[in-house]
């Protein structure tokens, strides 16, 4: 088996509101999600991240640390939610109700 077949291209993403960072790297196709994000220098770059709370996927579908990846697979590490998309519905469908009860 050559070197080259056990070396995999995969990019580590962490997108902020205004910056976008994607770090393309050459890694062991044995690696996990964990490992390969650790290899990338991303922690170093975005000390916020933690990975007991930060969740990561692969193409937009959740995967675990310990998870392998394929060759040109995109790790995406998320940013937690600042509020939550459900409670924000909510208070717009009451503020709605309120604004057409206050109108008739």
């Amino acid at each position: 088996m050559s070197i080259e077949s056990d070396m995999i291209h995969v990019d580590v993403v962490y997108a902020l509101p205004h910056e976008q960072r994607v770090l393309n790297l050459v890694v062991d196709k044995s690696m996990t999600v964990e490992e390969i994000i650790k290899t990338s220098g991303i922690l170093s770059l975005y000390p916020e991240i933690d990975l007991t709370v930060n969740k990561v996927g692969v193409f937009s579908r959740n995967v675990k640390l310990d998870s392998t990846v394929r060759d040109r697979d995109r790790i995406e590490i998320y940013r937690p939610l600042l509020a939550d998309p459900k409670e924000i519905r909510r208070k717009r469908v009451e503020q709605q109700r309120a604004q057409a009860a206050k109108s008739k």
